[in-house]
């Protein structure tokens, strides 16, 4: 038999994010010093887990016209196919045809941190992205629709009683727009979906979060596709401004 647990493995992998969040909650008074160390906490797991295809840093989305999203606390971009990412006196800029997803990173879920993540993520969703046809050895595939970008929230506790109940449902339900919160966890409880057949929050509760979190996360991207084939010369003209 072998001497290797897959359970083991998985439950691994949640204990060391919880244990890490649970750390920094403990040892930072600072408010801005613990936000910061939170978002460090779980771009790593993602970049250590999710396939290579993509990356994930705290940055700034932009698009062609020159407009700026607030800044992200977790993107999740492509680096397979994005043709550039800016980097600026320790700042990243991607460019908004790259992005898949993006997250909000705090300490504790309420109200406010909930309406806050949505207006983050309403500010990359309202940037403009662009798709040109794609050449290939036969011809040129039409441009790609623009993929859905995932917008979410990723915390260690919830400020309510339940963690994951009504009060919770009902803050996420105050913005199903440009804003809508399409999954996130709460690493000491569950983590949650918008589940888009029946147009509801799924609230799931168990016994290792963050693991179950980035395995909904993954078959999401999956199901989300490719980046469109960004049109570089829509940028370059802003060399000539």
């Amino acid at each position: 038999m072998s001497e290797w647990s897959l359970s083991q493995l998985l439950s691994s992998l949640h204990d060391d994010i919880q244990q890490r969040l649970a750390t920094v909650r403990k040892s930072f008074n600072h408010p801005g010093t613990k936000g910061d160390a939170s978002e460090k906490v779980w771009i790593s797991m993602l970049e250590t887990y999710l396939p290579k295809r993509y990356q994930a840093a705290k940055a700034h989305v932009v698009d062609s016209l020159g407009n700026f999203s607030q800044q992200i606390d977790v993107v999740i971009f492509d680096r397979q196919y994005s043709p550039f990412i800016f980097t600026y006196e320790n700042e990243t800029i991607i460019p908004a045809e790259s992005v898949y997803a993006v997250f909000e990173a705090k300490q504790t879920a309420d109200t406010r941190l909930i309406a806050y993540a949505q207006e983050k993520v309403a500010s990359v969703r309202r940037l403009h992205r662009t798709s040109l046809p794609i050449p290939y050895a036969k011809g040129v595939y039409p441009a790609k629709p623009l993929i859905p970008i995932l917008g979410g929230l990723l915390t260690f506790e919830s400020e309510w009683s339940p963690a994951l109940g009504p009060s919770f449902e009902k803050a996420l339900a105050a913005d199903l727009g440009d804003g809508k919160l399409d999954i996130g966890c709460v690493a000491s409880h569950g983590h949650f979906f918008y589940d888009e057949t029946n147009s509801i929050y799924s609230f799931v509760k168990e016994n290792k979060p963050a693991t179950a979190f980035l395995f909904k996360l993954i078959s999401q991207l999956q199901f989300s596709g490719t980046v469109p084939m960004i049109d570089v010369e829509a940028y370059g003209q802003w060399l000539t401004k």
